[in-house]
């Protein structure tokens, strides 16, 4: 079990800083169970927070989730995200039952808008409060959200109550630290940072080797620590092998001088303008 600082949303719910993608699972049967296995480990090391979405293997991914958290739901922060084009006040409703029943369970802690699409955020929000109001979602929040998003967002109503921002953001892919990352971090809103090991990509840089042995730790451990040294922020790693989120979980406590992390700076530059916001 690591010891795993907490990120805090704007209603004061703590969730850790560190939790499991789900990318890519659900979508074959042979590495199903082991997928279900890498899981379930990963709840056991304290990585309790757990991100999946509709979108993920068509519902594949909710489903390899179920599993992973039957008879211990209560240990578990879900996080769950709805299409774009089912964002209607209607179809947000509706695609939440979905989710539900794959999952198996009567309540998402937090339900996210993957990304904003044709329906106006108006309606989205208020199917979220609908929901949160039946008790179906305890919050709600978005996905691929740039500044001027959250600002629209902020004007719609009930917009203030996004709980949370979920975005592309690793060592390699700086460009929220310019404006979006402050601009959440002023109103309390966390950051969780999804492909935050760049897919495995930026590992095998010859500085962040030299740097990561220096801790006796992996490039992999040192990049994850990267992504949440930022205040409120959270890693959402995904890995299907077992022996790799033990390895993603030793990210926890690692404490990094400001002298390597500024050497880190040189090889992988933060941003010193307005940058588009980066999806994958």
């Amino acid at each position: 079990m690591h010891d795993i600082a907490a990120a805090t949303l704007p209603s004061g719910t703590l969730l850790p800083s560190l939790g499991l993608g789900t990318w890519k699972m659900g979508e074959n049967a042979r590495t199903a169970s082991q997928e279900v296995e890498s899981l379930k480990r990963g709840l056991n090391l304290g990585m309790t927070l757990i991100d999946t979405a509709e979108m993920y293997g068509e519902g594949g991914a909710e489903l390899i989730t179920g599993k992973a958290i039957e008879g211990r739901r209560d240990e578990v922060f879900l996080v769950s995200k709805v299409y774009p084009f089912n964002a209607s006040r209607q179809g947000v409703i509706d695609a939440c039952e979905r989710s539900l029943q794959r999952l198996k369970t009567d309540q998402l802690d937090l339900y996210l808008l993957h990304w904003r699409g044709e329906h106006d955020l108006e309606e989205t929000v208020a199917g979220f409060e609908e929901l949160r109001r039946a008790g179906k979602i305890r919050e709600w929040g978005v996905s691929n959200f740039d500044v001027e998003d959250m600002e629209d967002l902020m004007e719609v109503e009930d917009g203030e109550n996004c709980a949370a921002n979920q975005v592309l953001y690793n060592l390699s892919r700086r460009g929220i630290e310019h404006d979006l990352l402050p601009w959440c971090q002023e109103r309390g809103i966390p950051i969780m940072a999804y492909s935050p090991i760049e897919q495995g990509r930026i590992l095998r840089n010859t500085e962040l080797i030299r740097i990561a042995k220096a801790y006796q730790a992996t490039p992999a451990q040192l990049v994850l620590a990267f992504v949440m040294r930022a205040r409120n922020t959270i890693a959402i790693p995904k890995s299907s092998d077992p022996h790799r989120v033990e390895e993603n979980a030793g990210a926890a406590g690692l404490e990094i001088s400001r002298e390597d992390w500024a050497a880190l700076d040189t090889v992988f530059p933060p941003p010193f303008r307005k940058q588009p916001l980066e999806m994958l």
